[in-house]
């Protein structure tokens, strides 16, 4: 995938590994979002966060990198990480020190805390602009935020599926977080963020990446 001047390589779980930074990037963690809900009596099974931890450490070190940004909502909420169990504490300490870990600061969870690695609200880096809500204007702007999916119409049946998108200027990355949901790119959310002449779209499969026609999109 080019974007920017950069070469970054998409994989299928969500993540973005920048090769020339040796960095992997991810967005939307949402990491104790079912501990959230049990706090107000709605009761999940709480296994999304180390799931997604679980998917985390394995895309770490398949791509070796060093660097991990996350790019905000990490957590569900701020109090998120004090109710980590220790197994997933313990997880997180050792990404930690396997990888220098950037944590963004989201809509869900803007205070910092002391897990380890660096909390930040953006970070500049290659001359690109990392953050966690995406806007028009600052060309190099990679975010999260939205949960981008795409919806087509393919074979005779409609699939829909998380995807990265950009436009040149604008990148948005899918959701990494397990419980997460996703919104259809042809959402009004989205409409005064791109340029929809210049769209490219990859989406996530079950194990591989699929390139997608804008043409293709359905509401």
């Amino acid at each position: 995938m080019h974007f920017a001047g950069h070469i970054f390589e998409p994989l299928a779980s969500g993540a973005l590994f920048w090769r020339a930074e040796n960095a992997l990037l991810v967005a939307d963690l949402h990491l104790e979002k079912m501990s959230s809900f049990a706090r107000s009596g709605q009761l999940f099974p709480p296994y999304d966060t180390g799931l997604t931890l679980k998917r985390l450490s394995r895309d770490l070190a398949t791509t070796g990198a060093t660097t991990l940004i996350a790019l905000g909502d990490s957590f569900h909420r701020d109090y998120g990480p004090q109710t980590l169990s220790d197994a997933d504490r313990a997880t997180i300490a050792t990404l930690c020190a396997r990888a220098e870990w950037f944590w963004l600061s989201g809509n869900h969870d803007p205070a910092p805390h002391a897990l380890g690695g660096q909390c930040m609200a953006q970070l500049e880096r290659g001359g690109l602009v990392l953050t966690h809500e995406p806007r028009r204007g600052t060309p190099g702007l990679m975010a999260g935020h939205l949960h981008p999916s795409a919806h087509i119409h393919i074979n005779g049946r409609a699939i829909r599926r998380p995807c990265f998108v950009h436009d040149g200027q604008l990148l948005i990355l899918p959701a990494y977080g397990s419980s997460t949901g996703n919104l259809n790119i042809l959402d009004p959310a989205f409409a005064n963020l791109f340029d929809f002449s210049s769209l490219a779209i990859t989406m996530l499969g079950r194990d591989r990446l699929y390139p997608v026609s804008p043409k293709r999109l359905i509401a």
